[in-house]
């Protein structure tokens, strides 16, 4: 739980990486792609009997998994002379341990502090209670929040620069699905700051919009100019 006093920040990155002007995964064949066509809206809603404390817990463990596995399919052309910071977009993630310092890490780096992490902290069961009469902590939205933050910095990381292996190995409309449903899920609840998400305001805007909604396209391409320009003037 120590890694709960440190935080990630996200700044300027100097680097563009080359295809920055034309991002793959925006491209409409590559968005149209599911695995289903299930109205995450209405998934995401809170069911009637279900604590709201047990939704967010097996919401978030999920989650958490299935992006774990959907990094380890691309995980070996993540590598610390590939991927040498965490970029998403022109955004540069940084660690902070325990302590509040700074760590310089690789993506890859990156990637296993967070997945080390919120793995010992899903089985806790101070933290994530799975036995009847174990209460939440009063700190577990909080908690939730951050590892909603961390997990959507690796769902960035893999649209960003690893889209094109995971076009290769056909595991696009897994991506697009997990994305849709945990964005939209983190919306229904308020865990992630639009500030946090604008990196990826763009994709956001193409496929999590309603299937009806149509010219998504031009809006896609304003929300990726704001996003970035947003970021850079932080």
């Amino acid at each position: 739980m120590d890694w709960l006093m440190g935080k990630s920040k996200a700044k300027p990155n100097g680097k563009k990486p080359a295809g920055e002007e034309k991002k793959m995964y925006l491209e409409p064949e590559h968005t149209k792609s599911r695995i289903t066509d299930f109205e995450f809206k209405e998934l995401v809603v809170l069911p009637r009997e279900i604590d709201l404390n047990e939704w967010l817990a097996s919401n978030t463990t999920t989650f958490f998994h299935h992006i774990n596995l959907q990094y380890s399919t691309i995980s070996e052309f993540c590598t610390g002379e590939t991927c040498q910071t965490m970029a998403v977009c022109n955004t540069q993630y940084y660690w902070y341990d325990e302590r509040g310092k700074k760590v310089k890490c690789t993506a890859p780096q990156y990637v296993d502090f967070v997945m080390s992490s919120v793995q010992k902290l899903v089985t806790d069961e101070d933290v994530f209670p799975t036995k009847y009469g174990r209460e939440f902590p009063s700190s577990f939205e909080a908690l939730v929040k951050k590892i909603c933050r961390h997990l959507f910095h690796v769902l960035g990381h893999i649209y960003w620069a690893h889209f094109k292996e995971t076009l290769a190995l056909e595991l696009h409309g897994h991506l697009n699905t997990l994305y849709a449903h945990f964005i939209l899920f983190t919306r229904e609840f308020s865990l992630l700051d639009p500030k946090e998400t604008a990196v990826m305001d763009d994709l956001t805007e193409v496929l999590c919009s309603s299937p009806g909604g149509g010219g998504s396209g031009d809006g896609a391409s304003g929300g990726a100019s704001g996003a970035q320009n947003h970021v850079k003037e932080r």
